[in-house]
């Protein structure tokens, strides 16, 4: 089944979403990192918000412990059990379980999967356009724009505030 991923569509069966191809991607700073992803929200030509399919192999992890400065971001689980590092706590998760992280002020979070199956889940939020990730174990962020992805370290960023604009 071919679906032209360009036009964008308005519906999309199952057996369209399960012939959909899959991103396969890694986070650059976590080397178990194994995500294969399915962007529903492109295909539907959903602009102001991100909405994939995302599916983490038994022994692999999602991302990287983070949190968002602008975009809110949730996660469904669809099939499959896991591990959410949410704040300073670990939940074992599974089927049917949510989890909604507000920005700025939500907790980091992270998913692992220790089990034999692949964990399966729909992760979506806002997409506007400018987002910061902050890593907090790694003292390290990610400014998404337009124009590109960039990575930072906390020593060598320098958060300033109005005062430092402002001439004596």
């Amino acid at each position: 089944m071919s679906i032209d991923l360009q036009a964008p569509r308005h519906l999309l069966s199952n057996n369209e979403i399960d012939a959909l191809p899959e991103v396969h991607i890694r986070h650059p700073w976590n080397p178990n990192s194994d995500v294969y992803l399915k962007r529903l929200s492109t295909i539907a030509g959903l602009s102001h918000m991100s909405l994939s399919i995302a599916r983490v192999p038994p022994g692999k992890e999602s991302f990287l412990y983070h949190r968002h400065e602008r975009d809110e971001e949730f996660i469904f689980i669809l099939s499959g059990r896991g591990r959410a590092e949410i704040g300073e706590e670990a939940f074992n998760i599974g089927s049917g379980d949510f989890m909604g992280f507000p920005a700025p002020d939500g907790p980091a979070h992270h998913l692992i999967n220790p089990h034999d199956e692949d964990l399966v889940y729909l992760m979506g939020g806002e997409s506007s356009g400018l987002d910061i990730g902050v890593f907090p174990r790694e003292g390290r962020r990610m400014v998404f724009s337009p124009s590109g992805i960039i990575g930072l370290t906390d020593d060598r960023c320098r958060q300033l505030t109005f005062a430092d604009f402002v001439v004596d």
